[in-house]
């Protein structure tokens, strides 16, 4: 079995930035890995790379269903997109970012579905009614404008519509961000179990700790553009080798 995600040797600058300092990542069909490190540690900047979003100098193959590597960096805008309609998701931190809030919450969720070439409105929309209670929003609500939705409601909305076509990789950027604590619990708990079920493969950038080892198999750590520490996520955590994830966990013990 090959790898899903392969990167190496990323670089990156902005400006006099190091953004990217010689990265490397593998990503295996089925498995959640943590790119976790405080703010302008370059996760963010992987994520956007990985995804197609940025150029950087280096490499990245995508080997998709029927077997083709892709070299992503040197994908046309257009075959992003296919594979973004398609195998891959985003999922952001702002929701608002992702949905079209002059749409209905049913329709944010089957437009993607028209995207990847459903036509029958019928069928479109009981798809739609049937993701919109998986992500636990009452269908009967579908004919709502996602601007009367919360925070929560919203991120919810976004990953119905990221997972509706069934990808097989999705990139989650601080998925919980700037959501009450006990909103950030139920939606990672709702991830986890959605991930287990669809046996997503998912990169997933976090600054926190606790959602990385409840969602993730593995975890990178990040400083200043470099991967400082990697392994299973048990591991990196209860017995962290490199002192900037020593300091990183040792932050959330003490909160």
């Amino acid at each position: 079995m090959s790898a899903l995600l392969q990167a190496r040797a990323l670089h990156l600058r902005f400006g006099a930035v190091v953004a990217l300092d010689d990265v490397a990542l593998d990503l295996w069909p089925g498995e959640v890995v943590a790119i976790v490190g405080e703010s302008g540690s370059g996760k963010t900047s992987l994520l956007r790379v990985l995804a197609g979003m940025q150029q950087a100098k280096g490499e990245v193959h995508y080997h998709a269903a029927d077997g083709v590597a892709h070299d992503v960096l040197s994908l046309s805008d257009a075959a992003k997109r296919r594979l973004m309609r398609s195998q891959w998701g985003f999922v952001h931190q702002n929701a608002r970012d992702a949905l079209r809030m002059d749409v209905s919450a049913g329709g944010n969720v089957g437009e993607r579905l028209m995207a990847a070439g459903a036509r029958h409105f019928g069928a479109i929309r009981e798809e739609a009614a049937h993701w919109l209670a998986r992500v636990e929003i009452d269908p009967a609500r579908m004919d709502d404008s996602p601007r009367h939705f919360s925070g929560g409601m919203q991120q919810r909305l976004q990953i119905a519509r990221t997972l509706i076509t069934r990808p097989r990789l999705v990139f989650m950027d601080e998925p919980t961000g700037g959501l009450d604590v006990s909103v950030q619990a139920k939606l990672l708990d709702l991830i986890r179990g959605l991930v287990a079920d669809l046996g997503l493969a998912v990169l997933l950038v976090t600054h926190d700790i606790a959602a990385a080892r409840l969602l993730a198999h593995r975890m990178v750590v990040m400083r200043h553009g470099r991967v400082v520490e990697a392994g299973l996520t048990d591991r990196v955590l209860d017995d962290p080798q490199h002192e900037y994830t020593q300091l990183l966990v040792a932050s959330v013990l003490a909160a």
